[in-house]
């Protein structure tokens, strides 16, 4: 019983944790929608508003059953220290980019972060597949999600 208690922690965890990282995105993005981004001129494949946040709750919860999947191997085992390390690396990219596209409304910042984002989360799909299939599928989403993304961010900052 222990450890699947042990186990249910990690994985609350490691979901709160990509949650957050949300949330603090979410501080400097929902201030800049209704003025600065809605003033910019958008290509016609850009979603509506409402559907990026439920869109980045949900992978935010792939992300963090894929972070348990390879926190529950033992962080005392090199591969997942440094998967864990990679992990972080990218998430913290993340939370950047709506720092440097929305916090300094400069879609050139947020093109050369999304393009740093977008090679450690393909990283972190390899080292996750490494230790966890399961793991490594769940961040498909993600990367698809962020390759749309920046080419959205792409198109944004060749027309404006």
């Amino acid at each position: 019983m222990k450890g699947i208690a042990v186990d249910l922690v990690k994985l609350l965890a490691s979901i709160v944790i990509c949650q957050l990282a949300g949330v603090v995105g979410s501080f400097v993005t929902t201030p800049a929608i209704p003025m600065w981004y809605a003033s910019l001129r958008k290509p016609a494949f850009t979603p509506p508003n409402w559907l990026f946040a439920p869109v980045w709750i949900f992978l935010f919860f792939l992300m963090g059953c894929a972070l348990f999947l390879i926190w529950r191997q033992g962080v005392r085992v090199p591969a997942v220290k440094s998967a864990l390390f990679i992990f972080g690396v990218q998430l913290i990219l993340n939370v950047l980019w709506s720092f440097a596209f929305f916090g300094l409304k400069s879609p050139l910042a947020g093109f050369v972060v999304i393009c740093a984002l977008w090679i450690m989360i393909i990283v972190t799909i390899i080292v996750f597949f490494r230790l966890s299939t399961i793991a490594g599928v769940l961040l498909v989403p993600y990367i698809l999600w962020v390759s749309y993304a920046a080419v959205l961010n792409a198109a944004i900052l060749a027309i404006n």
